[in-house]
C-alpha cells in the first residue's frame, strides 16, 4: 500500500486543479503575452517610420556628426536583435530612453505629465457611473413594458445623439460656448478647480450616454427575470427590489462597461487635453509627434497600452470574483 502524499503536496495538487487556479494561469498567460506583443510594437514602431528618424526630428540641416552622436545614444546604429534585446532590459529596468528634443529621460517627462491626465481621467470615470447607471435603470424602470414610448423615444434619442459626438467636437463646443460665448470658465490650460470643469465634462458626456443605453437594456433584461417577480409577489418595496435583487446582478456587465470605459477614457485625452491644452500624456504625445520625437511617442504608447492591458486584467478578476460561476468554471 502506497505512503500518502505529505500534506503540503496533497494540497498543492488540490490548488493545481481548481478552476481558480487554471483561471488565474490563463488570465497571467494572456497579459504575459499581450504585454510581450506591446512592447514588440513599441519597438517596431521607431524602425518602420520611413527615413531616419534622428535626422527626421533634428532637421534636415541639422550638422551630420550631431545625427551620428544622437544615433549612437540612442542606440540605433547597432543590429536590430541587439536594439531589441537592449530595449527590453532597459523596459525590466523602468528606462524608457531618453526625448531627442527635450534631451532627457522619458520616464521623468512621463511622471511629471501622468498626474495631470489621471486628474481628469478619474474623476470623469467616476461620473460616468454616478450619471449613466441611474439614469439608465430609472429609463428602464419607467418605460418597462411598453409604457411610457414617448419618454422612451426621448431618452433613445437624445442618449444616441450625444454618444455619436466626436470627444474633440464636444470639447471645441465647450469652448465656445461657456468660456467664449459665456466667460464662466476658463479657456484653457490648469488654473485653479474652474478649470478641471470643461475638460472633465468632454470626457464625460459620451461615454455617460452610451453606458445609459446598455444599463437601461440590461435593467429591462433583469426586471423580466423569474426573481424580480418573486420579489413583486412578496410584495417588497420598489427601494428594495431594484437596489438589492436588480442592481446586483448588474454588476458584472457593469465591472465589465466600466473597465473598457475608464481605457477608452485614456485614450480620450490625447485630444481633449489638445484642445484645452492642458498638461497631460495626451498633449505630450501630441507634441511629440509633431515634433517627430519618436522615443517619446514610443514611452507614452508604452504606458497608454500597459494600462489598457492592466486594467483589462483587474476587470476579468472583479468579475471572476463576481461571479465565480459564470466567469470561472465556464472559462
Amino acid at each position: 500500500m502506497a505512503a500518502a502524499a505529505p500534506r503540503p503536496l496533497r494540497l498543492l495538487r488540490a490548488a493545481v486543479r481548481s478552476p481558480w487556479c487554471g483561471f488565474a494561469l490563463r488570465r497571467t498567460g494572456r497579459l504575459v503575452v499581450s504585454l510581450a506583443a506591446l512592447v514588440t510594437a513599441a519597438f517596431a514602431m521607431i524602425h518602420l517610420i520611413p527615413g531616419d528618424p534622428v535626422r527626421a526630428a533634428l532637421g534636415t540641416t541639422a550638422d551630420p556628426g550631431l545625427v551620428a552622436a544622437r544615433r549612437h545614444a540612442l542606440g540605433l546604429d547597432q543590429p536590430l536583435l541587439h536594439q531589441y534585446g537592449d530595449f527590453v532590459g532597459h523596459l525590466l529596468q523602468g528606462r524608457l530612453g531618453d526625448s531627442i528634443g527635450a534631451q532627457m529621460p522619458v520616464s521623468q517627462i512621463i511622471a511629471t505629465r501622468l498626474p495631470a491626465t489621471l486628474e481628469i481621467a478619474v474623476p470623469a470615470f467616476w461620473l460616468i457611473l454616478l450619471l449613466a447607471i441611474p439614469v439608465g435603470m430609472t429609463a428602464a424602470v419607467l418605460t418597462k413594458d411598453g409604457r411610457r414610448r414617448r419618454g422612451e423615444l426621448a431618452f433613445t434619442t437624445v442618449t444616441g445623439i450625444l454618444g455619436a459626438v466626436p470627444e474633440f467636437l464636444l470639447a471645441v463646443g465647450l469652448v465656445a460656448a461657456f468660456a467664449v460665448a459665456l466667460p464662466v470658465f476658463p479657456v484653457a490650460s490648469q488654473s485653479g478647480p474652474a478649470s478641471y470643469v470643461l475638460p472633465v465634462l468632454a470626457l464625460t458626456v459620451v461615454p455617460a450616454a452610451t453606458l445609459s443605453r446598455i444599463v437601461r437594456v440590461e435593467t429591462l433584461r433583469v426586471l423580466g427575470e423569474d426573481y424580480m417577480r418573486t420579489a413583486r409577489a412578496k410584495r417588497l418595496p420598489a427601494r428594495l427590489r431594484y437596489l438589492r435583487h436588480a442592481l446586483p446582478n448588474l454588476l458584472t456587465s457593469s465591472l465589465t462597461l466600466g473597465g473598457l470605459l475608464f481605457s477608452s477614457l485614456l485614450a480620450g485625452t490625447v485630444l481633449v487635453e489638445h484642445v484645452f491644452a492642458w498638461p497631460g500624456l495626451g498633449t505630450t504625445i501630441v507634441q511629440a509627434i509633431t515634433e517627430k520625437d519618436y522615443p517619446l511617442v514610443q514611452g507614452v504608447v508604452l504606458v497608454y497600452g500597459t494600462a489598457a492591458l492592466l486594467i483589462t486584467f483587474a476587470v476579468d478578476v472583479a468579475v471572476a470574483v463576481a461571479d465565480p460561476q459564470s466567469t470561472v468554471r465556464g472559462s
